[in-house]
């Protein structure tokens, strides 16, 4: 028979045990999905113009606008980028988390994004086409919201900033991601930077000489990511895109921004994301 000292020895580690569980739980659904990290790091680019050496290029993704993911929570994000006075914004896919009334929420929280002081650019997600990535009508729809909001959308387009050309691919599991006209514009060494929501994408064969930046979203890093273990919800095929900085072949970079928002309201070692690009010319040695 177990002692008394065994016994109250044992109790207590079961209810340490307990509590540990339960503050876990709570700082994984309560705390870190709105505790937002700002995350600081240079974007060397090939050929930079002059005119944009050390603006700053603030990165947004994920933010799913919509039932699952609080307007007030969001429009605090927006605070935050706003105070940042960025030059350029670029929100790479799912500003919206699909169903049936989106369309006028997103157009009351769109209509209070920050702008960039050059440029405001999006390319859309999988959940911008509604159920199955096919609702060609709600993309078009969203579209339209997004624009009139001062978001110039890419789908498989170029646009020029100062020199500095940014390309948005429409989503990989959308009804219209046709990157190969566009991408064989793009020349090896021309300052461009591409705008790609699912990071598979940077593992297909239409590349060609690009040699610059992919912005990528579409994990949200993982969202519950146990330290040595990989995510258990991870919707690449590639299962090393994850989230962060990638050097990948040809002398491209690629970076999956973690998001804002989520589906499921649980985050470990995943914190939202907003990232901020300093432009500089790359070095030619």
């Amino acid at each position: 028979m177990p002692s008394r000292r065994q016994v109250l020895t044992t109790a207590a580690g079961l209810a340490a045990t307990s509590l540990l569980g339960i503050g876990i739980s709570y700082y994984t659904l309560y705390i870190e999905p709105h505790w937002i990290q700002e995350t600081y790091m240079p974007m060397p680019v090939k050929g930079l113009p002059a005119s944009l050496e050390g603006r700053t290029l603030v990165q947004l993704s994920d933010i799913h606008v919509g039932r699952w993911v609080s307007d007030d929570y969001i429009l605090k994000v927006f605070d935050r980028v706003r105070a940042l006075d960025p030059d350029i914004i670029v929100i790479t896919g799912d500003f919206v988390s699909h169903h049936r009334y989106i369309v006028d929420q997103a157009a009351k929280v769109y209509g209070q994004i920050p702008r960039g002081g050059l440029a405001t650019i999006g390319a859309l997600g999988n959940h911008d086409y509604g159920h199955r990535s096919a609702d060609v009508a709600l993309g078009h729809e969203l579209q339209s919201v997004f624009e009139e909001s001062g978001i110039t959308i890419l789908k498989n387009q170029a646009v020029d900033i100062e020199g500095l050309r940014l390309i948005g691919l429409d989503d990989r599991w959308g009804p219209f991601f046709q990157p190969g006209p566009i991408m064989s514009t793009v020349e090896a060494g021309s300052p461009t930077v591409v705008l790609s929501h699912n990071p598979d994408t940077a593992d297909l064969p239409f590349w060609g000489g690009f040699d610059g930046w992919i912005l990528a979203g579409h994990t949200h890093g993982g969202q519950l990511k146990l330290p040595f273990f990989r995510p258990p919800v991870l919707p690449v095929r590639n299962k090393r895109y994850v989230g962060g900085r990638y050097e990948l072949s040809g002398g491209r970079m690629m970076y999956i921004n973690r998001g804002i928002g989520h589906i499921l309201q649980a985050r470990f070692n995943a914190r939202p994301e907003i990232t901020v690009f300093k432009l500089e010319q790359a070095s030619t040695g």
